[in-house]
Formats: structure tokens, C-alpha cells, sequence
């Protein structure tokens, strides 16, 4: 594949096989045309966000270099979370069997319906932290700083890496 933007995924799911949802997702990112599966995290168990009455989410983090926009990867991401069971309701935060953000786009910051890179909490969540910390800890979220330093600042009991380093 000739050259492309590198773009970075969030992973999660707390239904149906959470683990296997994930490791299903990140197959079907390997798969996806004019993009090329470059690494992912671990996996990552973290307790959930923003909702608390529901079961612990699986995260991880994979890094992607693309040829397409970003708005045919998010395209091709909802595409897989409908293939895994994902119906989107407008329920935020809540159980879901796969949810994939786009974390960042290259160095783009993109301000769209529907898609906010790089993603509006990223400096805020472990579960997305840590994942991409396990990628590259000095990769550097625009506006924000680096990710190794931004994890320094957030809350990490209770995240558990379920994969060896």
C-alpha cells in the first residue's frame, strides 16, 4: 500500500463476549480496503464510564495507516459495529457488544456531525489511554500533548491488562 495517514482506533465492548468482540473487530479492521492493520494494544479491562450499573468493558487500541478519509473510516467503522451486533439508539454510554472511535486522524483536527477528532474525551478516559499507551506512550494527541503524560492525570484502578506485554 502506498502511503497513507496514520489513524488510531478505540475498541470497546461489554456485551455478548466482550473480549471476543474486540479481537472480532480488530480482524475486521485488518480487513478493511486501503487500510493496513500497523498494531494494536492489549486488552484491556476497564470499569465503564460515565454509566456505572453495567459490566466491566474490554478496551484496546489499534493503530491503522489508511487511504481513506476520515469520513469512510468512520463509515467503515459503523459498518462493523452493525456486523457485531451494534444497533446505535442514541443511548450514550451505555452496554453496547462493540463501540469504534476514531481517537486521531494524523495530525487533523476535524469538527463535523458526527465526527470529533481527535475524540472529544480522549484526555479524560484510562480505557483509551492505556491502550494507546501500550501503541506508542509518546504519540502526541493535537491540543493535548502526549499520551504518556496525559495518562499520568487520570485514574487507573480497576484497568487490567488481560493479554502479556
Amino acid at each position: 500500500m502506498t502511503a497513507g495517514v496514520l489513524a488510531y482506533v478505540g475498541l470497546g465492548s461489554n456485551l455478548d463476549g466482550p473480549e471476543d468482540q474486540v479481537r472480532s473487530a480488530l480482524d475486521a479492521l485488518s480487513k478493511l480496503p486501503k487500510t493496513r492493520l500497523d498494531r494494536h494494544s492489549r486488552l484491556f479491562r476497564t470499569l465503564p464510564w460515565g454509566k456505572l450499573d453495567q459490566p466491566a468493558f474490554v478496551n484496546a487500541a489499534a493503530e491503522l495507516t489508511t487511504q481513506l478519509s476520515a469520513r469512510e473510516l468512520l463509515d467503515a467503522l459503523l459498518a462493523i459495529e452493525r456486523a457485531h451486533g451494534r444497533h446505535r439508539d442514541g443511548t450514550r454510554w451505555g452496554p453496547r457488544a462493540l463501540d469504534l472511535d476514531i481517537l486521531l486522524f494524523g495530525d487533523q483536527r476535524i469538527d463535523e456531525p458526527h465526527l470529533h477528532v481527535p475524540h472529544p474525551y480522549i484526555a479524560e478516559r484510562a480505557f483509551v489511554l492505556l491502550p494507546l499507551a501500550d501503541i506508542d506512550a509518546q504519540l502526541l494527541v493535537p491540543g493535548h500533548g502526549r499520551v504518556g503524560e496525559l495518562l499520568e492525570n487520570v485514574d487507573t484502578e480497576g484497568c487490567v491488562a488481560l493479554d502479556a506485554p
